[in-house]
């Protein structure tokens, strides 16, 4: 016979445990799951939201979240909305995991708009089997990320898939910011004689990622460089400098993320690859298994194209953020009817930058 009272629910076993269909069901198993592992992750990352009558904003269980509309906006601010997902393999490699990943991306990407991130929204497939300690982390991991890029996850979904069809987890997350007035970024601003910054060495998260997939160990260690890049961006606009685009080089790295941006604005680009930061570990790694640093997923460097006169300006207020200090200026915005981007050797030749064709390190973000 049962001790237990009418109604009792024995706790998560959150070391041991694992998920299983059940936690997918939109039963008293679903709810206890996000009463045991989501709420106490999330909590701290609300505690900055008031309601407009001033008492603290608390998480609810209804299918969407009221919120107060930010008073201090002056007229002429837009409201940014970004989307993205993460399918990452593994779930954890060196300097990050998938959950850290997912708030980092979606604040990247409303920054690279000029946007200052207000929300998050998060929607979660995990597998049947997925140890339940593995999912504390990725959430714990999802609320550091987003208490250090000053940011609340307000509301989100779960879902659970048979063993065998979701590899752990997949991360889908939305972000809502504002952006200021007068703020207009866009790939398709970039003009004849820009400079084209970028804002530190290239290449460590996709190789990070790489190593920890197929068990490489390299003499240096290399880790992922993810980050929220919302404070170095806003330290650019407050710099003055004439920001044109802003973009972050993920997947298909920098070489891809230059040519979207010169096809979209009609424009070729010329580098200079003396110029481009490259950590010798992962210039070694790479000379090793045949990659190209230009294209390797980065998760916590930008690219900024901005009005050559004010390069010094933009440098100088980039290298005083953390994230910034070894920025550089790599190259210039060419007139080019085919929208090429090139690159001078440090062999006193040319080289075609192309656009990636296929994808090298697939499941790299």
């Amino acid at each position: 016979m049962s001790l237990a009272k009418p109604g009792y629910v024995r706790p998560l076993d959150l070391k041991q445990g694992r998920i299983d269909l059940t936690h997918g069901a939109g039963g008293r198993a679903s709810h206890q799951l996000v009463q045991e592992v989501f709420h106490p992750a999330f909590a701290r990352t609300w505690t900055h939201l008031q309601h407009q009558n001033g008492q603290p904003w608390q998480p609810g269980s209804d299918d969407g979240t009221v919120l107060p509309m930010p008073d201090h906006l002056p007229a002429g601010h837009r409201l940014v909305l970004s989307t993205d997902a993460h399918v990452v393999s593994p779930l954890f490699f060196p300097g990050g995991d998938i959950g850290q990943l997912a708030v980092h991306g979606t604040v990247n990407d409303l920054a690279m708009m000029g946007a200052t991130p207000l929300h998050l929204t998060v929607s979660l497939i995990l597998e049947e089997g997925l140890p339940l300690a593995d999912l504390v982390r990725i959430a714990r991991s999802m609320s550091d990320a987003a208490c250090e890029a000053g940011v609340a996850i307000v509301t989100g979904d779960t879902k659970v898939v048979e063993r065998g069809k979701g590899d752990g987890a997949y991360i889908s997350t939305a972000g809502l910011g504002w952006v200021a007035a007068g703020v207009r970024l866009s790939g398709t601003n970039a003009q004849v004689g820009d400079a084209i910054v970028l804002s530190g060495p290239i290449g460590e998260h996709g190789l990070a990622v790489l190593s920890q997939r197929e068990g490489l160990q390299f003499d240096s260690p290399i880790t992922s460089d993810t980050a929220p890049l919302n404070g170095l961006v806003h330290a650019m606009l407050r710099s003055g400098a004439r920001l044109r685009v802003l973009r972050d080089p993920t997947r298909g790295g920098v070489a891809t993320s230059l040519n979207e941006i010169a096809a979209a604005s009609g424009v070729g680009m010329m580098l200079d690859e003396a110029t481009i930061p490259l950590p010798p570990a992962v210039q070694g790694a790479c000379e090793l298994m045949g990659l190209d640093p230009l294209y390797l997923a980065n998760e916590g460097k930008l690219l900024a194209l901005c009005h050559p006169d004010d390069i010094d300006t933009l440098l100088t207020a980039m290298r005083a953020h953390p994230l910034g200090r070894q920025a550089c200026c790599i190259g210039t915005v060419t007139e080019d009817p085919h929208h090429f981007v090139q690159m001078r050797t440090a062999f006193g030749g040319c080289r075609m930058l192309d656009w990636l064709m296929g994808d090298p390190l697939p499941r790299i973000c």
